[in-house]
């Protein structure tokens, strides 16, 4: 189990205020935003899907080659205080998106418990139910009726 983090910046400080290493550490590993999402062209409603980027590590939630994700995948979206609000395909339980509104951190997330693998322990994460977009086919077959 790992350590909970003395200073509770999460609670205290404004999305803004977060230095680097406090943004990162707001990420909970659950991956929900490295799946894939279809848009309907006539509505623009999202649709969830099953499938992960071929970066994702599905079973740790993390990203495989973080630093220079961009140059594999153009379109992966960098999350800043400036975007954060206006992502609407950000899980409810993203930390980020929380924050953004002056909600508190789930109980399982890690920074509150102590434990990275609470995240996965509580159905939280991509962990168990996801495909690599290597592996996946069509997308149109991968839509799922869950709450990301």
């Amino acid at each position: 189990m790992g350590e909970v983090t003395e200073t509770k910046f999460w609670e205290s400080l404004p999305l803004a205020a977060l230095d680097r290493a406090q943004w990162e550490a707001l990420c909970d590993g659950c991956g929900k935003c490295c799946l894939h999402k279809l848009e309907d062209e006539e509505t623009g409603v999202l649709y969830a899907t099953n499938v992960a980027c071929r970066l994702l590590d599905r079973r740790s939630g993390q990203c495989n080659d973080y630093r220079h994700r961009r140059a594999y995948v153009p379109d992966c979206v960098r999350l800043t205080n400036a975007n954060v609000g206006d992502i609407e395909w950000l899980p409810s339980t993203c930390a980020y998106r929380l924050r953004a509104n002056g909600e508190p951190l789930p109980d399982w997330h890690y920074l509150v418990c102590g434990d990275r693998e609470a995240v996965h322990a509580a159905g939280e994460s991509t962990r168990g139910w996801t495909v690599s977009e290597l592996e996946a086919g069509d997308l149109e077959h991968h839509m799922i009726d869950r709450e990301l």
